[in-house]
């Protein structure tokens, strides 16, 4: 399984939100490239971006960090937030991101998700973030009245590649993800689901393991490295196929608590 480090981007710096919440931010780092180099060395497999001013506005806001991150790093980058048209998702694209993630408009412009994965096939993810079962647009600011597993069904047959599934109330909590919903989610489509939200130790990451065979194919985690109360190193030994047996002994450690 993936175990997958996020970066958050709010005004060009590294923060973790609190359930979400924009004015619950605390600044990790002034240096998101050092950052997303930190957890390469440490043996990430694929990165996790998220442009949290672009969520809230619309449109991308932090491309240029962005494009610093990818050209810094070796392994390949994914990237949500204000990715709302073609021209916004083809301009990542063009930076060199692997997959771009869409949220909104999954919800209000289904269509456009089809258009896209097939231009781009392979390269499109779908973001569906919830807040009590129910689906949150616009940097979450909003929510609707769709429910998570109604549109993850949707998205499938719009051929998306895979759902990355936030659950908002435990998003940077700590608490654990949603087992029940990410094992009835992988049941019920056919394509992997990412699980995002509260992940805080190696027991939550094993617990995520165990749904592998039913689609559980990663894990986004945040806050927990950045707390250090989960090691990235020691999360690839128990359960990722990242390159961690070929790392220096001191690697193991982050410098971000």
């Amino acid at each position: 399984m993936d175990v997958i480090p996020a970066i958050d981007l709010l005004n060009g710096r590294c923060v973790r939100l609190y359930q979400g919440d924009y004015d619950q931010s605390q600044i990790f780092s002034e240096n998101p490239v050092e950052v997303a180099q930190t957890w390469e060395q440490q043996g990430a497999s694929w990165l996790h971006l998220v442009d949290l001013d672009g969520a809230k506005t619309g449109q991308p806001v932090n491309l240029k960090t962005i494009a610093a991150i990818v050209e810094a790093l070796d392994i390949p980058v994914q990237v949500g937030g204000g990715l709302r048209d073609r021209t916004r998702v083809a301009q990542l694209l063009e930076l060199g991101v692997q997959r771009a993630i869409l949220g909104t408009v999954a919800i209000e412009e289904p269509e456009l998700v089809q258009t896209l994965c097939q231009e781009f096939p392979g390269q499109i993810l779908v973001g569906i973030d919830a807040r009590a079962g129910k689906v949150a647009t616009r940097g979450w600011l909003e929510t609707s009245e769709i429910s998570a597993l109604d549109l993850a069904q949707r998205m499938v047959a719009a051929g998306a590649s895979a759902i990355i599934y936030t659950d908002i109330q435990r998003d940077g909590t700590l608490q654990g993800p949603n087992i029940p919903m990410l094992r009835e989610m992988a049941t019920a489509i056919s394509i992997p689901v990412i699980a995002s939200g509260g992940v805080s130790s190696i027991p939550d990451l094993l617990n995520l393991l165990a749904l592998e065979a039913m689609g559980v194919t990663g894990a986004i985690v945040g806050r927990a490295l950045y707390t250090a109360d989960l090691n990235l190193s020691e999360a690839l030994r128990a359960v990722g196929p990242g390159r961690w047996q070929d790392l220096p002994p001191d690697l193991g450690t982050s410098t971000w608590a």
